[in-house]
């Protein structure tokens, strides 16, 4: 692993999330630093869901980092983090569901939660390593063990996507722009009709054609959708 990360692990927490977030609005938190917990009482997943796994198996951790890149180009930082997760888990033939999922033969297997704070932001990561079926929260998930992983370990996993993601977040926060391909070729949501449910209980179908720079995505109809959670309908 490079330099760039400091990472601390933790036996027990309520969430690597709000840990992190509290260290950087004490002053205390650097960009790059990561919290991992073997095991989190209280996780957060987004729109302020739970999220929920037996100690042990799943990859759970926090980072925060300090783009450069004006705030408005920030909502592209969970996509980044989404590629970078897919590439660590290429041989699942890993995909990504607009905003937040990445899939395995369609089912969720890892999720990312973003949350501005200070100077930076904190990005919250779960993924499932060695769930099985009985222990899965809802049947729409999966997990690497699930998928075929006999050999992967959670510290392994780690500094893949840390490694990976650095290469891909500084060249974007440098003002490159190379990874809005990688994400579109790894989309599973780009393409197909959606039908997107909005946090305030409206929803609307539409064909999903393209992400905007501030990682919205685009609907065929011209609208960008900033937020919401998306079905895919074929």
């Amino acid at each position: 692993m490079t330099q760039y990360w400091r990472v601390s692990v933790v036996e027990r927490t309520r969430s690597t999330q709000s840990d992190l977030v509290t260290l950087t609005r004490a002053g205390t938190a650097s960009s790059g630093d990561v919290i991992v917990a073997e095991y989190q009482s209280e996780g957060r997943g987004r729109l302020l869901r739970s999220f929920d796994a037996p100690q042990g198996t799943a990859l759970l951790f926090s980072l925060y980092i300090q783009p450069k890149r004006i705030l408005d180009d920030w909502g592209y930082i969970p996509l980044i983090v989404g590629t970078s997760l897919a590439h660590a888990l290429s041989d699942f033939g890993a995909k990504l569901k607009w905003p937040n999922d990445v899939l395995i033969n369609e089912k969720k297997v890892a999720g990312i939660i973003a949350e501005a704070t200070n100077d930076g932001i904190v990005i919250g990561v779960g993924i499932n390593v060695g769930m099985q079926l009985h222990q899965l929260p809802v049947p729409t998930a999966t997990s690497l063990l699930i998928a075929g992983a006999r050999n992967v370990t959670r510290n392994q996993l780690l500094v893949e996507f840390l490694n990976g993601f650095e290469e891909k977040f500084l060249a974007w926060d440098e003002g490159g722009d190379e990874i809005a391909a990688d994400y579109l070729k790894l989309s599973a949501t780009i393409g197909r009709e959606v039908r997107v449910e909005y946090p305030h209980g409206a929803s609307e179908n539409g064909l999903a054609v393209s992400i905007s720079h501030r990682g919205e995505l685009v609907l065929a109809s011209g609208r960008h959708v900033q937020a919401g959670d998306i079905v895919h309908l074929r």
